[in-house]
């Protein structure tokens, strides 16, 4: 009974206490040069224009938590206003809370990833917590670029790499079906819905059976495109109009001429090739060489329109990473 409680203690302080701690420090120790939303009173209107407004969920979830910290600090925290109004807006706390509570649900989420189905060359306890505990400090390194839909959209793309490994091994449609609606919703938060369909192609593709004619994988790849195509496109005819544009702009000179987006860019590279070699077995070198192939069309749109200082954009990519590392693709039910 007291191992029970010591490693439910031990669980709750590495899982939610101490990405709480980091999150606090990230977003109050000091401060960002790249972007200003500390100073910001209230939502900025660019984040309603540009490529910015087709990320629907997370810009009216700060436009309420703007709101409801205002009302806290007005009606319910009068002893502590003076404080919260030196270090931040209502618009900056809001944002803290927002991004902090994903963050939670992220930490738990891949707490429990990282354990289901462990192969047996990463099996050690330690291991996993040095693993959890190293993707914890990249995703709250990330928020040096501060953004409303980060946490959002990572916590929809964690959900449905889960949802992915849930049914590879049950075989159980419900699964594949929540992951389709995960798909179409997540596309409302960003873009990185579309590596869900990476990763489930990823793990689900054997081009042995493709090559003897097996076509189960295209009918369930299919949907999945489907179902991201319809949000992404319908957002853009939807909320066309003179202050919204398909991208931001084009970036690729400046991603490789600018020395700091070069140093992003090799940063992400040597992470991802750091996660590569934790892959000890063969079958997990494999599923990720497959998962990076299927996101070269989300690797392309950052090289094109994103920015490599920004390794946020690679972010889902590195924690993937991990997650094959430490995942068993040996056994499982659902056959490509």
């Amino acid at each position: 009974m007291l191992k029970t409680f010591d490693e439910k203690l031990n669980g709750f302080l590495f899982v939610v206490i101490l990405p709480f701690l980091l999150f606090v420090m990230s977003y109050y120790g000091f401060e960002s040069s790249y972007t200003k939303f500390k100073t910001s009173e209230r939502p900025p209107d660019f984040l309603f224009t540009s490529v910015y407004s087709y990320r629907v969920i997370p810009n009216q979830l700060s436009i309420y938590m703007t709101d409801f910290m205002e009302y806290m600090i007005n009606n319910h925290l009068a002893s502590l206003k003076s404080l919260l109004v030196k270090n931040g807006t209502p618009f900056y706390h809001g944002l803290f809370l927002m991004n902090l509570f994903f963050l939670i649900l992220n930490s738990i989420l891949l707490n429990v990833t990282l354990r289901y189905f462990p192969n047996s060359g990463v099996l050690d306890v330690n291991v996993k917590r040095l693993v959890h505990l190293l993707l914890i400090f990249l995703i709250i390194l990330t928020q040096y670029t501060p953004s409303n839909c980060d946490m959002i959209a990572l916590f929809c793309y964690l959900s449905g790499v889960l949802l992915t490994l849930k049914y590879l091994h049950t075989g159980n449609q419900k699964f594949y079906y929540i992951l389709v609606f995960l798909i179409m919703l997540s596309t409302f938060v960003r873009e990185t819905a579309c590596l869900n369909i990476a990763f489930f192609a990823a793990v689900t593709f054997d081009l042995n059976h493709f090559r003897k004619g097996s076509l189960k994988f295209i009918w369930k790849i299919i949907p999945l495109i489907i179902a991201f195509l319809l949000p992404y496109l319908g957002l853009r005819m939807i909320l066309k109009n003179s202050e919204t544009t398909f991208v931001e702009g084009f970036y690729i000179v400046q991603n490789f001429s600018s020395p700091f987006n070069l140093a992003g860019l090799i940063f992400s590279v040597i992470a991802l090739h750091f996660m590569f070699k934790l892959c000890i077995i063969n079958e997990n070198k494999i599923v990720l060489q497959k998962y990076l192939f299927f996101s070269l069309p989300y690797l392309g749109m950052i090289t094109l329109v994103g920015l490599f200082w920004e390794i946020r954009l690679f972010l889902p990519l590195i924690l993937t990473g991990a997650i094959i590392a430490c995942h068993d693709f040996k056994n499982y039910i659902t056959k490509p």
